[in-house]
C-alpha cells in the first residue's frame, strides 16, 4: 500500500482507492492514467468484547462486522440497506448512515480510531480502541467522509455497542402526504423511535410488483417505524406511535413483535432502490433537510416531477431528514434524459432552499460536485481546499471527486 501511494506520489500519478464498489455518486470511479487501488481483499477483522470494539480492514463488509459483533453479544448500529454487499471501508469514506441513524447514529459515531496512508506515503494512527481521547486535533474526523481524497484508510476501530433489543415494528399507510410527513413530525417530537422509514406511492407499488407482498397500492405513502425499547415501555410506546397514526388520519396501521414478520416489512423496504430500478435507470439522490421542512421537500419533489415529466419515487429515512429521490429514466428517450438531469438539479437546489444538504450519507462523489459550493457556502468550501492540498497538495488522492481541483 505505501509503496504503490510512493511511486505514485514520485509520478504524480491519480491513485483512486476502490472498496465493494456500491457508492451511488461515482465516489471510486477510475480515471484515466491513473490507478485503482483495491482494498477488497483487506479482510481482516478482530473482536474484542472486552472494549467492545472490532478492529477491522477496509474490505470486510458491513453484515460481516454484524454478525461477528453478534457472536459476542454485541452489535455494530450503522446499517445502509446495502449492507449485505457495502464495505467498511467505503461507509467510512463516506460516513454512512442507514435505517437505525435516526435513534443510533451514523458511522462516525462508532469510529474510534483508524490508520492512514497520506498522499506521501507515510502511515499514521489516529485514535485507537480507548473510547475518550482529546490528546490534539481530532483528525480522525476529517477522513472521515473524505472520499479517498485526504488518505487512504487501511484499518478501522469501531465502537461496538451490547446487542439490540428484541424490536416492535409498526407499518401504517396514509391517503395524503401530508398526513404521513405530520405523523412523523407527531413521533419525532414526543419520542426516539429506532427506525422510522418513508415509502410514496410509486415506491409502494414498484416494491409489490417485484416481492408480491400485498402492500397497499392505492396508499399516498407507507411508514415503517420501530422501538426496541424495554419490553415493559415497548407497548407503551407503540401504542402511542399507532394512536399518533391513527389521529393523522392513517388508514391503516399494523404492528407486530414476530421477528420473521418485522424482517419482512424491512426487507421490503431494503429492497426499495433495486424494485425502483426495474422501472428504468435510476438517477439518485440523496438530499436531507431540517425534519420541520421535510413536508415542504417531499412536496416540492412531487411538483418538480409534474413540471419535468420526470417520475420521482421518493423513499426516506423519515426519522432524521434525509430522502432519497429516485428519477426514473427511460434510456431510450433521449429529451426525458436530458429533463431528468435538470430535475436533478433541481431537487438539490430545493433541498438547499430549505436549508438542507446535497448528500445525507452517499457522499458528493463526481456526480454532486457542481452543487457543492451551493450547499455549503465559498468560505467553507475554500477551507475544504485548504485542508485538501496541506493534506495532497499535489492532487493524486481521487482527483476529481467532491473538489473541482486542476492537477
Amino acid at each position: 500500500m505505501q509503496a504503490t501511494i510512493r511511486f505514485a506520489a514520485s509520478q504524480g500519478i491519480p491513485v483512486v482507492a476502490r472498496g465493494a464498489g456500491s457508492g451511488l455518486s461515482g465516489g471510486s470511479s477510475a480515471v484515466d492514467g491513473g490507478i485503482v487501488l483495491s482494498l477488497e481483499n483487506m479482510r481482516d477483522m478482530t473482536i474484542d468484547p472486552l472494549t467492545r470494539t472490532a478492529v477491522v480492514q477496509p474490505g470486510v463488509f458491513n453484515a460481516e462486522v454484524k454478525a461477528a459483533a453478534a457472536e459476542h453479544g454485541l452489535w455494530y448500529p450503522p446499517d445502509p440497506s446495502s449492507y449485505e454487499f457495502c464495505s467498511i471501508g467505503g461507509n467510512v469514506a463516506t460516513n454512512a448512515g442507514g435505517l437505525c441513524c435516526v435513534k443510533y447514529g451514523v458511522t462516525a459515531d462508532y469510529v474510534l480510531g483508524m490508520e492512514v496512508v497520506l498522499a506521501d506515503g507515510r502511515q499514521v494512527q489516529l485514535g485507537g480502541t480507548q473510547v475518550k481521547d482529546v490528546a490534539g486535533l481530532n483528525l480522525k474526523q476529517l477522513f472521515i467522509g473524505s472520499e479517498g481524497t485526504l488518505g487512504v484508510i487501511t484499518e478501522i476501530t469501531l465502537r461496538l455497542v451490547p446487542a439490540q433489543r428484541p424490536a416492535t415494528t409498526l407499518v401504517a399507510t396514509f391517503s395524503t402526504l401530508d398526513d404521513s410527513i405530520n405523523a412523523v413530525l407527531a413521533v419525532t417530537s414526543s419520542m426516539r423511535p429506532s427506525m422510522l422509514e418513508f415509502m410514496d406511492n410509486y415506491t409502494i407499488n414498484a416494491v409489490d410488483d417485484l416481492t408480491g407482498m400485498g402492500l397497499e397500492r392505492d396508499a399516498a405513502a407507507m411508514l415503517v417505524i420501530q422501538t426496541d425499547e424495554p419490553t415493559e415501555h415497548a407497548a407503551h410506546e407503540i401504542t402511542l406511535i399507532e394512536q399518533l397514526c391513527q389521529e393523522h388520519n392513517a388508514t391503516d396501521v399494523f404492528s407486530t413483535s414476530d421477528a420473521d414478520e418485522a424482517e419482512a416489512i424491512i426487507a421490503a423496504r431494503r429492497m426499495a432502490i433495486p424494485a425502483v430500478e426495474r422501472k428504468g435507470t435510476l438517477l439518485l439522490e440523496d438530499v436531507g433537510v431540517p425534519l420541520p421542512r421535510l413536508g415542504d421537500l417531499v412536496a416540492g419533489v412531487e411538483q418538480i416531477s409534474q413540471t419535468r415529466q420526470v417520475p420521482i419515487a421518493v423513499i426516506a429515512h423519515a426519522g432524521d431528514g434525509n430522502t432519497h429521490p429516485l428519477l426514473v429514466v427511460d434510456p431510450t428517450d433521449e429529451e426525458q434524459q436530458q429533463r431528468a438531469q435538470l430535475a436533478y438539479g433541481d431537487v438539490m437546489d430545493l433541498a438547499v432552499r430549505l436549508g438542507g444538504t446535497i448528500t445525507g450519507e452517499h457522499g458528493v462523489g463526481r456526480l454532486k460536485r457542481p452543487w457543492l459550493v451551493d450547499s455549503i457556502g465559498e468560505d467553507a468550501l475554500e477551507l475544504n481546499h485548504r485542508i485538501k492540498k496541506a493534506l495532497d497538495p499535489d492532487n493524486i488522492l481521487n482527483p476529481g471527486a467532491v473538489y473541482d481541483l486542476h492537477r
